[in-house]
């Protein structure tokens, strides 16, 4: 299929490596998504891996005041609308920030405020409707190309959301989620978005013994693991891609502990995802989760990846690896 690296311009030349690009955690970035479906064809790949937390996290609404006069709060500032360029440039701001809006009245928005499902029903709504805009958006820039684009769920991501790829598959974009998915011709992948508990209380997090059982059940059939990719959204526990701020959880919302002026940092990737790196000793493991935990190390043989993320500001943090049978031959963060 495209098991060799092929040049753009040149579709017999052949090479003897893949070249796969994978980021993780756009979270509703309309821009970041972007950058990383033209990443593509920029850097020349033959595969796409987006790991999970594809959603965003919150509903901003946009209140009419009157004809072309809206008002918005993003980010803790207060925004005034007096024209539809103006308020298109809001739009778009809104969405590249990873939020979703909404435009209503005052009354509307008064009446909101003591609906909460139904302010979930909207939100879902506006998710699932980008979600499809961005496999529609991939599916139309990666038409002439030969390339594959694999898109998981997160611990943020409810499972709506796995369903929602798993329906709207298409020539190129596939949901690997729970499966086993070849990406070249040597080379296969299996993929999980669930992750260790959280201080937040995310959809898709579970017990590290549920973890380990269903990393068990998706890799069961697996014999050789020498050319397996591991896309597993938690990073192993205490490898260095795993470091965040340690929360004080007595506080609501939990509060980072900070010690002569610095905040604590501590590992929170899973323990069940680092048993099963050392066990099975997967060729490449593509991890996410821990934002600013960006950085590569070795497990074993295991070359592990997360490259961060930065989907807030409009950034595209990923990873180009090259890898071949039974080798990872190369690998390069990218950001832009």
């Amino acid at each position: 299929m495209f098991g060799k690296k092929k040049s753009r311009g040149d579709k017999k030349k052949k090479f003897e490596f893949t070249k796969l690009f994978y980021a993780t955690d756009v979270h509703g970035s309309e821009r970041t998504f972007k950058k990383f479906v033209n990443a593509g064809k920029m850097y020349g790949v033959d595969v796409l891996v987006l790991g999970g937390d594809v959603t965003g996290k919150l509903l901003v609404p946009i209140i009419k005041d009157g004809d072309n006069s809206f008002h918005a709060t993003v980010s803790g500032v207060r925004r005034e609308i007096h024209s539809e360029e103006e308020l298109e440039n809001l739009k778009s701001m809104i969405s590249d920030l990873g939020f979703y809006y909404e435009i209503m009245d005052i009354d509307r928005y008064n009446e909101l405020k003591d609906k909460p499902e139904e302010v979930e029903n909207i939100f879902k709504q506006k998710a699932r409707e980008r979600l499809i805009h961005w496999i529609n958006l991939a599916e139309e820039r990666l038409s002439d190309t030969n390339l594959k684009l694999f898109m998981t769920g997160g611990n943020d991501d409810d499972e709506w959301v796995v369903h929602v790829i798993e329906e709207n598959q298409t020539g190129h974009i596939v949901n690997p989620e729970g499966r086993i998915v070849k990406v070249d011709d040597i080379h296969t992948m299996v993929s999980l978005g669930f992750s260790n508990p959280t201080p937040w209380n995310t959809p898709r997090e579970v017990t590290e013994e549920k973890l380990s059982e269903l990393i068990e059940e998706t890799i069961k059939d697996i014999d050789d693991f020498s050319n397996v990719i591991f896309n597993f959204h938690a990073p192993p526990k205490d490898c260095t891609l795993d470091l965040a701020p340690m929360l004080d959880t007595s506080t609501d919302p939990p509060t980072p502990v900070v010690k002569a002026g610095q905040s604590v940092m501590i590992g929170v990737g899973s323990s069940a995802v680092r048993e099963a790196i050392e066990k099975y000793q997967p060729l490449l493991a593509l991890v996410g989760h821990i934002h600013e935990s960006r950085g590569v190390v070795k497990i074993g043989r295991t070359t592990v990846v997360n490259p961060g993320s930065e989907y807030g500001e409009g950034i595209l943090r990923g990873i180009i690896v090259n890898i071949q049978d039974n080798k990872v031959l190369s690998y390069q963060m990218t950001s832009g």
